[in-house]
Order: structure tokens, then sequence, then C-alpha cells
């Protein structure tokens, strides 16, 4: 007995020591608040505090594309931390998510705060430090009351990549004195910027896409966790006050009552700390609750309070003086951080019972009354579900397919109306009525709701037109037979096989036309359906044949060893087709093997350009050139026969124009997106016009001069409203589409457009204008009532031809934010399928 009673002695006094070891982050790192820390020395910080204190536990949960950890921190009581994992199954088994509960394991709060997901905005990061700091120092007597009830995940830098990129870039620059002024290259960061992360994808708008690695990584474990509050720490613009919650309209109408009273509640403390140090703010500006992918509201449609705190700094450096005359420093920056996120844990961990009856009351009322009008969402066979499949797995939302059919009314997507349909075999089927149903409907809901049209973000996202999928949304459950997965058809080739066929339906399409190119291998392109036997040859169809093949070894196995990932390949046993179109004729063309040669760099859009090189890298894993615009002088154009153009300001030289006209004259292929067509509306030689004649430019000019008159005596105080009459911030628009023509191969009868800006062209003279805004379209979100009406007939997706060239112009970027399924396609077809 006296050992036992020694023993938890010795280990209480030990853990004091063990606690009175911990430094501080200023006394661990001398330059903490003066200067940017890098990524390595703020984890060597938190292998310290993991080292000499036990109510801090370490969880890296993947590694980012330049191989740099991501890390989270549990932060706690040791004996929270010692049934960890219990406690997180118990979270999970009140929702329905689990059922592996331990009774005698009381309730725990659980707070996520996640920060610097822009690598430009360090102040996070640092601030996370401080955080830590706070909630484990001995001598803080109160943040361990909170840790009772609470388990803190503090994830200390979202986008290590990016901030790496800032934090070499700030110190190269930077020297031993600060440089206040606005002019000073400290404030001038270089192309791309470290917002962004190694593809330069923005990571704060992926959240519900899952595009990027970080993303994946950190939603796979979010998502085992589900707390019920997440923080977002993020910078803004240097002049700005800082901002905490309430949020902003527009708020979704899914949210709860509880997640705005706790948004209220915390304001308040939050207000009254600021108050106390005379510190500026603002709240319920700017920064609204609807888009799904932000880091604030994935987490609230998943039933947790979902927050944004933005803090004034980007562009600020180490220190800026600002208009008012103050100097704004890193350490004010991370210190107002600090103040903020220790607000959020102490009011969460002292409502915690309100926040907790709350989340599971979100996450369970659902499924008896479904928050949506709609109970069940049925997308109807198709290759593109394969992929849609892949995006429900990862943000944990059931579904299952049909394995009976029955006769159903739903709302269509496409038409917009409800329409009689049939639900058949091997139809996909989610139902609202499951333990993620809210985000479920947040994801399908056909009609979101917008209670102001002062927007941050796109205001529609519909996945069936995103996907490219015929899809309906029933207000009734379905009862009917289904089944966990679709069974893969099963045959096996015979020893020799005249030609593969592998569909053009889908991504993995693209993807597999990438490797067999790469690998040597000759593959044609069907211009038009054709029939060989049972099987059809869909235009756009892709055909290895082993007559333009013939030094391939072991063709059919070589071939079908790069296939495989296509399940509804099919092979042909001859080339002699039912409908006149054979495999050697004019309907096969070969593929001609892009060499791409993609610009970046100062003036191109960052985050269009990391969408295309994402496409390229890691979709289709192609190989591309990639120069920067300010060395396009040196390109060798022999070397290339494609140029992609990414959304950008370019400025090219008449000398840079004139021999860009010659290579594509030659043969060579330019894809121009979004502002990167201004380099072609201003040449004459080019089809591609603003206006279709001088009349119709005459006419909207004297509109423009109309308007400014009727305007001369219009109110100050709605003049940010009456700009968005012109304005769409993101919104659906439908097309009509030559299906006939190889830009359009694959995508259905119609194409659905994700519009992210007013900018417009009339349909063109001597080109093709594949893919069109017809004179009635449908739309789904905002649009400005005056754009509304000057989008009809004007082109979305042309292609020209000049001599042995083509142009391919892109009005909007189908590649946006990398979840446009259907818009991959789209890509897929400009650089294979036109030749």
């Amino acid at each position: 007995m006296k050992k036992s009673i020694f023993l938890i002695s010795f280990l209480f006094l030990y853990g004091l020591h063990s606690q009175a070891q911990i430094k501080s982050p200023s006394e661990f790192l001398p330059n903490y608040g003066k200067q940017i820390t890098f990524h390595h020395q703020a984890e060597a910080y938190f292998s310290h505090l993991v080292k000499e204190s036990s109510l801090i536990k370490h969880q890296v949960y993947g590694q980012t594309n330049e191989e740099r950890n991501l890390n989270v921190y549990f932060v706690s009581t040791p004996e929270n931390l010692a049934n960890l994992d219990q406690i997180r199954k118990n979270n999970l088994s009140a929702i329905g998510l689990s059922n592996q509960q331990n009774q005698k394991i009381g309730d725990k709060l659980i707070v996520w705060i996640s920060f610097s997901v822009h690598g430009n905005e360090y102040a996070g990061m640092e601030s996370a430090m401080t955080v830590a700091y706070e909630l484990l120092n001995p001598a803080n007597k109160e943040t361990k009351e909170w840790l009772k009830n609470t388990i803190v995940i503090l994830d200390p830098c979202e986008n290590p990549d990016g901030q790496s990129r800032y934090a070499n870039w700030l110190r190269e620059i930077s020297g031993k004195k600060t440089h206040p002024g606005l002019s000073d290259r400290e404030h001038m960061e270089v192309w791309p910027g470290g917002r962004y992360n190694h593809y330069v994808f923005d990571l704060n708008r992926d959240w519900a896409w899952q595009t990027q690695v970080e993303s994946q990584k950190r939603i796979a474990l979010y998502n085992q966790w589900m707390p019920q509050v997440h923080a977002d720490i993020h910078e803004m613009g240097y002049e700005s006050p800082y901002f905490f919650p309430p949020s902003a309209e527009p708020l979704h109408e899914f949210i709860d009552q509880y997640q705005k009273d706790f948004h209220f509640s915390l304001g308040k403390n939050i207000a009254a700390k600021f108050d106390k140090e005379n510190w500026l703010y603002n709240t319920r500006e700017r920064f609204d609750l609807f888009y799904p992918s932000y880091g604030d509201t994935y987490p609230t449609y998943n039933g947790a309070v979902g927050m944004t705190l933005e803090q004034g700094g980007i562009g600020a450096g180490r220190e800026i003086k600002l208009a008012n005359g103050t100097h704004l420093t890193t350490k004010d920056r991370l210190t107002h951080h600090a103040k903020a996120v220790l607000t959020i844990i102490e009011t969460a961990s002292n409502q915690s019972d309100q926040l907790l009856k709350g989340f599971r009351g979100f996450m369970t009322n659902s499924r008896k009354k479904a928050k949506g009008v709609y109970a069940t969402y049925v997308m109807k066979n198709n290759p593109k579900s394969e992929q849609l499949v892949e995006l429900l797995k990862k943000n944990g939302i059931e579904y299952s397919y049909a394995n009976a059919s029955q006769k159903n009314i739903g709302y269509n997507y496409k038409t917009k109306k409800d329409n009689t349909f049939s639900i058949e075999p091997n139809d996909l089927i989610i139902k609202a009525d499951q333990p993620r149903g809210v985000m479920t409907q947040v994801l399908f809901e056909p009609n979101q709701k917008l209670n102001d049209s002062l927007s941050y973000d796109i205001t529609a996202w519909d996945l069936p037109l995103a996907y490219g999928l015929e899809g309906y949304a029933l207000k009734n459950s379905v009862a009917l037979s289904t089944k966990a997965a679709i069974e893969k058809k099963q045959f096996n080739a015979p020893e020799k096989v005249y030609a593969f066929h592998i569909p053009w339906n889908n991504r993995t399409s693209a993807k597999i036309v990438s490797q067999l190119l790469q690998n040597g291998i000759k593959v044609r392109t069907a211009a038009q359906k054709a029939v060989f036997g049972d099987v059809i040859v869909e235009s756009g169809g892709l055909i290895v044949s082993k007559g333009d093949n013939p030094t391939i070894t072991n063709f059919e196995k070589t071939v079908g060893d790069l296939i495989q990932s296509k399940a509804d390949y099919n092979y042909l046993t001859s080339g002699f087709s039912v409908n006149a179109r054979d495999l050697g004729g004019e309907n096969f063309s070969l593929i001609k093997m892009p060499k791409i040669l993609l610009l970046s760099g100062k003036g191109v859009n960052p985050t269009e350009f990391g969408a295309v090189w994402h496409y390229l890298d890691e979709v289709i894993q192609y190989p591309t050139s990639i120069v920067d615009v300010s060395n396009v002088g040196r390109i060798d154009w022999s070397e290339y026969n494609t140029l992609i153009l990414a959304d950008g300001n370019y400025n090219f030289s008449e000398d840079f124009s004139k021999q860009l006209e010659n290579w594509i004259a030659k043969g060579g292929k330019v894809i121009a997106m979004n502002e990167a067509l201004s380099q072609f509306e201003k040449t004459e030689s080019y089809a591609l016009r603003v206006f279709a004649s001088d009349e119709e430019k005459t006419k909207s000019e004297n509109a423009a001069k109309e308007k400014e008159l009727k305007s001369r005596l219009l109110d100050y105080h709605n003049h940010e409203r009456r700009l968005i009459s012109s304005s769409i911030p993101g919104a659906i628009i439908e097309n009509s589409i030559d299906a006939s023509h190889p830009l359009a191969f694959g995508l259905g009868s119609n194409y659905f457009s994700l519009k992210t800006d007013a900018r417009k062209y009339s349909l063109l003279t001597n080109a093709s204008n594949v893919i069109y805004v017809p004179k009635n379209y449908r739309s789904y979100g905002f649009i400005g009532h005056e754009l509304k009406k000057q989008l009809a007939e004007t082109v979305t997706f042309a292609v020209e031809k000049k001599n042995k060239g083509t142009l391919i112009y892109m009005i909007d970027n189908p590649l946006f934010r990398g979840f446009w399924e259907n818009g991959i396609l789209l890509f897929s077809n400009a650089l294979f399928q036109v030749q």
C-alpha cells in the first residue's frame, strides 16, 4: 500500500515537474512575433510541448504534395487523453455513426480549431503556438478547467506547402529591420503567392469537393471525430478590423437556431475581450454561411457550430503602417487571434451541455423530418456516377443501387419540372434519412434558397448537373430492393483481339488515353457511332487496334493491363461494321499526341492556372511543360503542338502575337480560357467578338449611356446592391450543344456550365458555336436581372479552325475548382478529341 501511495505521489510530482519545463513560444523561438516562423520550426515547438506535457497528444494525418506532415494535436486532461478513442466513438454513437459506446465515459465536447488554410495568412499558425501554450501552461488554471469537459483539436497549419512558400519568400527578402511603408517589397508578394497549396488550389474552397490531398486527409479525420465546434482561422486585407461571428447573410435555411445562438453569445464574449483592449472589430459583414465547401459551412452542415475568424494582415509582411497612422505587427495579429480562439474554447466549454444537445438534435432530428423538400435522390445509371460515388464516400454519405424497377415521380434537375420516370437496376439512390442527412440535402437540394443576393461565393452547385447525370429528387422515400454495389461485367477476351474499344464517357477515359499515348500506343477516335456486332462504338469512343500497333509485344495483355480501370471496355474481333463505318475508314482518325505548353507567372490567375495544372498532373497524369510568361521569347515552338492559356491578363507583345498566329496556322492548337480570350478578341484575324455586328455594339453602348443618365439621382446607400444586377457570383447556366462536334463528345444532350463572371460573347461567325446559351435557357442560383437577359444566345465554348490550326475558346472555366465533373470531360475533349 505504501509503495502504491509513493508511486502515485512520485507520478504526481513528476507530472508537475514535467509541466514546469514547458517553454513559451517566445522562449523557444527567439524571433517569435517578430519574424515569420518556418513550418518545421512550428513542428519543433509542438514536439517540445508533446514531450514536456501530459496534456497534449500528436497525430500525423497525412502528407502534402511536397512531403510535409499534416498534423493535429489533441489537448485535454490526461484522463481524457487516455480515453481519447472511446470518447470519439461515444460521440459518433450519439449521432448514429457508431455502435461502440462506453457508458462509463462521460460526454465530452469536441472543439476543433484550424489555422492558416491560406499559407500567406501566417498569423494563424503563429497564434496556434500561443493557444497551445496557454492551454498547457501550468500557471494558467483557467484553461485547465475548460479541458475537463473538452477535447481541443488543433491543426496549426492546414496548408504547409503554401505557408512554406510564403515563409521562404518573406525570409529571403526581409532584413533585420521591418519596413512599414506600403511600397516596400515586403508588402508585394510574388506570383503565385503563398495563399495556395502546391497545385495552386484554394484549400478553403475544397472542403466538400476534396480534390486536393490536404482536404482528403483532413476531412477523413474530421469525419472520424465530428466535432461540435469548428473554427477556421484566417486573415484578410491589412486595413480590415478583426471579424468574428455572428456571420453575415445569406445563411443557409438548414442552419439550426442553436448554431445561430452560439454565434451570437460567442460574438458578445469576444467583443467584451476586444473592448477591454480597444481593438476594432466587426461582425455580420461579408462572411456568410452558404456555399458548402468552406471551413465554416462544411462543419456547419455536419452539425457543428462552424465559423470563420478573420484578422487583417494579408500584405502586411512583418509590420505595416495603417491609414489611421497606427502600425500593425506580426505580434499584434497573432495576439488578436489567440485571444479570440481561447475565447471560443472558453465559451464552448461553458456551454458544453447546450452544444452537445444542439449538435445531437441537428444530426438526429433531420432523420425524423428532412430539413429540405426531398427525401430521396435518384441518379440514373451512368459511367459518370463512378466519380459521384467517390465524392459520396469522401463525405461519409450513404448510398445504394437499385436492384429492381419501380415507376415514380420526381423533380427532374435538367427540366426543373416534376416528371414520371422509372427507377431501374443499377440506378444510384441517395436517401436524406441518414446520419449525414443535412449535408446530403445541402449537396443535392435542387432549389437552394438564397435569402440575400450579396453572396460571398457561388450560389449553385447541383451535383447531377455538375456530373452530367440524369437526376431526380423525390419527395417520398423509396421502398425498393437495393444493393451495395454494381456487379462488374466479367468477360474473357479471346487470345487474339482485333481491337479494344474504350468508351468515352468519364474522366477515367481521359486518363486511359493519356496512359496509352505515353506508352507509345496508337489510339483512334470515332467521329460517329459505329456498330460491330454487339459492340456499339459511340462518338468519341477510343479504339486501340493491333493493326495500328504491330510492334507491341503481347498486345492483348499490354493493352488490357493499361485499360483495366475502365470497367466498361470491350473488344472487337473484326473491323467490319454493321453500319458501313469500318475501323479502317474515315470515321476513325488517329489521336495526335498533345505536346503541351502551359503558361504561368505574373498576370495569370493563380487558381485557374492551378486547376489546369492539377488536371494534367493528377487527374490524367500527362506530361506538361510550364513556362513563365516572362520567358515566352525563349520558346522553341517546334517542341509543342498545344498551348493552354488559363484565365489571365497576358499582354502579349505584337511580335509574340505574330509568332503565335504563325504557329497556329502551321497546325498549333490553342485552348484559351476566360480573360485570356482578350488576346484574340482584339485581333481582326480571329473570329472571337463580343458583339456580332457594329449595330449590336452601338445598341449596347447606347443602353449603357442611358443607364448612366438614369443613375444620376440614385441614392448612394444601395450602390452595391445595384451593381449586382449585372453580376453573377457563380450560377449554373443551361447550354445547348452540337453533339456531333468532338468538343461535345460524351457530354450528353445538353451541358450545364458553371458561370462565375459576367463575360459574354455573341454567337461567333466563321467558327463553330459548339456549346451556347439558348434563347429561353434555364438557370440555377443568382444572376443579376440585367445580365440574365443579356446571356441568351451567347456562346460558351467555341472552336475556330485557322489554316491547319485550331483555337478553342472557353468563355467559362470547365475546370473551376476541379469539381465540375462534366467540365473535366469537356476539357479532355479539347485536349484529345479536337484535332
